[in-house]
């Protein structure tokens, strides 16, 4: 019982991160990728607290890392978002398409 319980965060774990790779590799809107980007590090956090849980590690090392990825994935929001009003400012569009700022 316990294993399939495992199997199961697993496999929703993996789900949450295929469709995180799908909204990278498909959204155009630049606040859409970065939505996509925080559902896959929420996908490792429920790796590693999975894998802590059911290997039963002495150390809490599965709880620390999720808390180290979240504030990771909190830095990261603050400086694409302010990337993106930016960018918005300038060229009045958040789609990727349009960003090509760096061309002469």
């Amino acid at each position: 019982m316990n294993d399939l319980f495992f199997y199961t965060i697993i496999i929703v774990s993996l789900v949450l991160f295929l469709i995180g790779v799908y909204g990278v590799l498909t959204r155009r809107n630049a606040i859409g990728i970065l939505m996509s980007i925080e559902i896959m590090f929420n996908s490792a956090n429920i790796n590693l607290v999975a894998f802590n849980k059911f290997l039963a590690l002495e150390q809490n090392i599965g709880i620390v890392f999720p808390i180290f990825i979240i504030t990771l994935a909190a830095a990261e929001t603050a400086v694409g978002l302010a990337l993106i009003l930016s960018i918005y400012r300038k060229i009045k569009s958040v789609y990727v398409e349009k960003m090509d700022l760096l061309k002469w």
